[in-house]
């Protein structure tokens, strides 16, 4: 039986051919991918990833061994990790030439614009062009994506595979019953690639099984709609087992036991360092923060214009719910399904009260989907406006266009500490500088850098004055360039 008359035809080819606002969004991603190049060395080694590499060489010893040095399950807590993206970044250090760092840094930055690439190809499946450049201008100049993507080598990685795998599973689920064999290894590839990383990759199931009740017909009976259900998940098994396979590659500890991967995770909602963090001025060990730390951080660290799109999305669901058009449905359907992945990480967090530090960088994972939803969010505006005044949606169109690049060159202003961005509901960076001594040290070096002070002139030109413990690295001399040694 096919589920509706179009699922074919939606099934994720591209929409018509290119238009202004997909080459708009191409030459987005290549001006980022120039720019990633020729800035790679202005981003300093940060504080994990010495330990990361280490990890990726024990796994591969691990394979080069036949599998009897088991060195790397004693390794910290590594072995509670994946590890493929150390793993692919030793590969290549065979290969290319240059340090392993600058390596591991131009290969997550390239990671880190695909996962641009696959949110503009999210929102642009699901609404159309517009919304999906819109998107990718939200994820681009959204501080906790673009500086962080060149040197946390374990979230930018996650995230990017997680939002890639939401794109092939929505073009996969599009095809039911009959999905198509490429959307399912693609999707199947990202699974694994975000398994092997973070056992929250497990998530990718869960949403894989309610993408498929979201495509299950209303009108089949419960018996056959759960008929319907198990069809549709043997069809994506062989995806489940080439997700499975990948991470076992990258993630020799997850092999050990069935359910490590799951263990893993109920191991994270228990860790208790004595690492402190700090929230509306006050400190809290990483395992007593309060509930709200995550969505307060996600409310003052993401551009208030991605969050404003966002905020649009019940309206546009609301609206595409109510339109007799079938693709206007699928649509609503689909823009809840994205808001269902950007939400359900928060909620778990909030509702386990686990515990959490250095801001939302465990937590990046859920940006994409949410500029998915800003893109979804200013289309349906747009559209909306348009059916008044074409002129004046232009007009909108425009505003959101100076929004974008004034972020840009507060991102611009910001370089190489992009992370540090805070959005205009705090008062912006100034105002929080006193917020972020403790967790600067999570991106910028080798070592915890700590903020000694903003002067006059670092206030005009939005740079910071800061100062390592021990001697600059090459990398980390060209980070403190503009304040200079104190």
């Amino acid at each position: 039986m096919h589920h509706n008359v179009d699922s074919r035809s939606r099934s994720g080819r591209p929409v018509d051919r290119l238009g202004p606002f997909d080459l708009g969004a191409l030459l987005l991603i290549a001006a980022l991918l120039g720019l990633a190049l020729l800035t790679v060395h202005d981003y300093s080694i940060s504080n994990d990833e010495a330990v990361q590499n280490r990890y990726g060489e024990m796994i591969l010893a691990y394979y080069r061994s036949g599998l009897t040095d088991r060195s790397l399950f004693d390794f910290q807590n590594l072995y509670l990790y994946g590890g493929l993206f150390d793993v692919l970044a030793l590969l290549l250090g065979h290969l290319l030439p240059g340090d392993i760092y600058t390596i591991r840094h131009v290969l997550c930055a390239v990671i880190g614009i695909g996962g641009i690439a696959a949110t503009w190809a999210t929102a642009r499946i699901i609404a159309g062009p517009r919304a999906g450049a819109l998107a990718a201008l939200s994820l681009a100049v959204c501080g906790v994506w673009y500086g962080p993507m060149f040197n946390h080598t374990k979230d930018i990685p996650f995230a990017a595979a997680m939002i890639g795998a939401t794109y092939f599973l929505l073009r996969a689920v599009r095809g039911l019953p009959r999905p198509r064999l490429a959307d399912l290894v693609c999707f199947g590839i990202l699974l694994g690639a975000a398994l092997g990383q973070r056992a929250l990759g497990l998530l990718m199931v869960v949403y894989a099984i309610f993408a498929i009740a979201l495509y299950t017909p209303r009108e089949l009976s419960r018996a056959a709609a759960a008929r319907f259900l198990g069809r549709a998940l043997v069809q994506f098994g062989p995806a489940f087992v080439l997700g499975y396979v990948i991470m076992i590659a990258a993630w020799p500890w997850s092999a050990i036991r069935p359910f490590n991967a799951v263990r893993a995770v109920f191991a994270f909602t228990h860790f208790a360092y004595p690492i402190e963090t700090l929230l509306a001025g006050q400190t809290y060990l990483m395992a007593q923060v309060p509930r709200s730390y995550e969505p307060i951080y996600l409310a003052i660290k993401l551009p208030l214009i991605m969050l404003s799109g966002a905020a649009l999305t019940p309206f546009a669901i609301i609206a595409a719910r109510r339109s007799s058009a079938l693709a206007d449905r699928l649509r609503a359907r689909e823009t809840g399904f994205v808001a269902f992945t950007a939400a359900l990480p928060v909620l778990l967090h909030i509702a386990s009260h686990g515990p959490a530090f250095s801001g939302m960088r465990h937590f990046v994972f859920v940006v994409p989907p949410l500029a998915v939803l800003a893109g979804i969010g200013f289309d349906w505006l747009l559209s909306l406006i348009a059916k008044h005044s074409r002129t004046l949606a232009a007009f909108g169109l425009a505003g959101l266009g100076a929004c974008f690049i004034w972020i840009a060159t507060v991102l611009v202003r910001l370089h190489p500490h992009e992370h540090l961005y805070f959005n205009a509901m705090v008062g912006g960076l100034p105002a929080r500088i006193s917020a972020m001594t403790r967790t600067i040290g999570s991106t910028s070096c080798t070592k915890p850098w700590r903020v000694l002070r903003t002067s006059s002139t670092a206030r005009r030109h939005r740079a910071l004055h800061i100062a390592s413990p021990s001697a600059p690295t090459r990398r980390n001399s060209s980070a403190i360039r503009r304040g200079g040694p104190i």
